[in-house]
């Protein structure tokens, strides 16, 4: 497991963007399915000011694959949660972060068919 560290104290958040504990449930539960299908290996975290940032790798040293992302200066316009491919594209954005994540839950879907 990745997982990048922030300073802790009064200062160090005053302007970070995080996933809040439903949030993060979500993620972590379409994660472990994914992982028990073989299809993730790892993830890693990251809180700065703009955006938090969700990263799903197949392997530990390679790019991640996904990238789930809160930026809640969105949240007004085509919705704060977006999932990103690897080259970029976002496959999905939205308002809802179950909804958002569907389109993750179709490889899952697929992953179990093969």
């Amino acid at each position: 497991m990745v997982m990048q560290f922030q300073p802790t104290g009064p200062a160090a958040r005053v302007d970070q963007v995080a996933f809040d504990r439903r949030e993060l449930g979500v993620i972590l539960t379409l994660y472990g399915r994914m992982v028990a299908a073989g299809e993730w290996r790892d993830y890693g975290i990251s809180h700065l000011s703009d955006v938090a940032i969700f990263a799903i790798f197949r392997r530990t040293a390679e790019h991640p694959i996904y990238r789930i992302e809160k930026r809640p200066r969105l949240r007004d316009k085509q919705g704060q949660y977006s999932v990103i491919a690897m080259d970029g594209q976002i496959l999905k954005r939205g308002h809802d972060l179950k909804t958002v994540l569907r389109v993750l839950e179709r490889k899952l879907i697929r992953a179990v068919e093969s």
